[in-house]
């Protein structure tokens, strides 16, 4: 699976319009409405690289609103799981930390 992390900057009074739209494509998994420097992020998940063009040049940046995209693919991935192993390296599990 190909990840793509996409960040939306699109006109302001048409976020919520925006973000739905993006959300109902197919190949969009999650739309995020931020703070910052970007409006929108959305995560793509295909399953080829030729696909990431399909869904975020054909359909995605031509939704209705979308004024600039900035898209970021994924080469690894840490699960919350994973995540919470390595904070507790040196740490025996049930151990008061005190």
């Amino acid at each position: 699976m190909i990840t793509a992390i996409v960040l939306v900057r699109c006109a302001v009074e048409r976020i919520p319009e925006v973000a739905e739209a993006i959300a109902d494509l197919p190949g969009v998994s999650e739309v995020y409405s931020v703070t910052g420097s970007v409006d929108l992020v959305a995560i793509v998940r295909v399953r080829e690289h030729e696909a990431l063009a399909e869904v975020i040049a054909d359909r995605l940046s031509k939704v209705p609103g979308v004024r600039e995209t900035d898209t970021h693919i994924a080469f690894r991935s840490y699960s919350q799981h994973d995540l919470e192993a390595a904070f507790a390296l040196g740490f025996d599990e049930g151990a008061d930390p005190d």
